[in-house]
């Protein structure tokens, strides 16, 4: 492990290592610029067109960027076509759609606390599906993690648990992080010879297809309102920084300082969301959200910290 980490340093340059732990730091902010834009869009613009959007811009950019290379797989791409429609409708569809949709009616911090369980549910998946070995450790962060949801949940409310209403808004955060660890699974199911930027490219396109009818229900509804100005924008920074720029700066800092190193955002994510909940949207952080923070990170801590310690 060291040998391969003196190897690792010698072919990269120190600077580009710094510079790399310094850039970690942003990819959360990245991250939290969509769930404020999931707040932002009620009443601006309908959650599927507002997804739609900001998954055309980005698979146009990354098709045009990896035009040669899409070209030359054509004929293999056009026998994949379900794979990439039914990883669309996993993670630009439910996933992505599905965090817009939540934003109507929950709060920025349900979003951000809920959304970080993914990497649990991901883990449960894995033993389900794919028969992957289930230590104590990791089931002991499952069920932290799944008190911390819950808390969050029923606004730590424990003893009117039979008489909590859920929000709809939750229940969309639910399924939206249940569909990201199908989409990772399935990813990391079906190996795909092409590069990360034109794999992506085809997923949005998938994700595109899947999302039309949807985006044309919404609009031609008498109370959808009309895509003006403050539409294009929160479409263009859905588009440009959780889009583009958080995947473009994970990937480069993987590759870069290593994927265990980068695994440190997500516990980052909702520290980030609080601040900017309370500075952008004047959200106050209950001490249910606290609470239900410190359940959620620890468990992930624990199912994450063993996955490491076993790849």
């Amino acid at each position: 492990m060291q040998t391969e980490s003196l190897n690792a340093s010698t072919e990269i340059p120190s600077s580009q290592i710094q510079l790399a732990k310094l850039t970690i730091w942003a990819i959360p902010m990245f991250w939290t610029v969509n769930h404020i834009v999931a707040r932002k869009a009620p009443g601006v613009i309908t959650p599927h067109v507002l997804a739609i959007g900001r998954w055309a811009l980005v698979g146009i950019f990354l098709a045009w960027l990896a035009r040669v290379e899409l070209k030359a797989h054509w004929d293999v791409l056009r026998t994949q076509t379900w794979r990439y429609i039914l990883l669309g409708a996993l993670g630009m569809w439910v996933c992505g759609a599905g965090v817009y949709q939540a934003g109507i009616s929950t709060k920025m911090m349900n979003i951000s606390l809920i959304y970080a369980s993914s990497p649990v549910m991901i883990a449960v998946c894995s033993v389900l599906w794919l028969r992957e070995p289930f230590s104590k450790q990791q089931a002991l962060g499952v069920l932290l993690a799944i008190l911390g949801v819950v808390h969050v949940v029923v606004q730590g409310e424990w003893g009117r648990l039979a008489q909590v209403v859920l929000v709809p808004g939750d229940l969309w955060i639910l399924a939206a992080s249940l569909a990201w660890a199908a989409y990772s699974l399935l990813q990391k199911h079906w190996r795909s010879s092409l590069s990360a930027g034109a794999q992506l490219a085809c997923i949005c396109a998938g994700g595109v297809l899947v999302m039309v009818p949807f985006a044309v229900w919404e609009l031609v509804q008498a109370d959808t309102p009309a895509i003006g100005s403050d539409a294009l924008i929160l479409i263009a920074l859905a588009a440009l920084f959780p889009g583009l720029g958080a995947y473009w700066l994970y990937g480069w800092v993987q590759k870069t300082i290593g994927a265990s190193r980068v695994a440190m955002t997500l516990y980052l994510g909702p520290l980030y969301a609080s601040v900017m909940a309370w500075i952008v949207l004047g959200e106050s952080i209950g001490l249910h959200h606290v609470i239900g923070g410190v359940l959620i990170l620890s468990g992930v801590g624990l199912v994450m910290s063993k996955q490491h310690a076993t790849e």
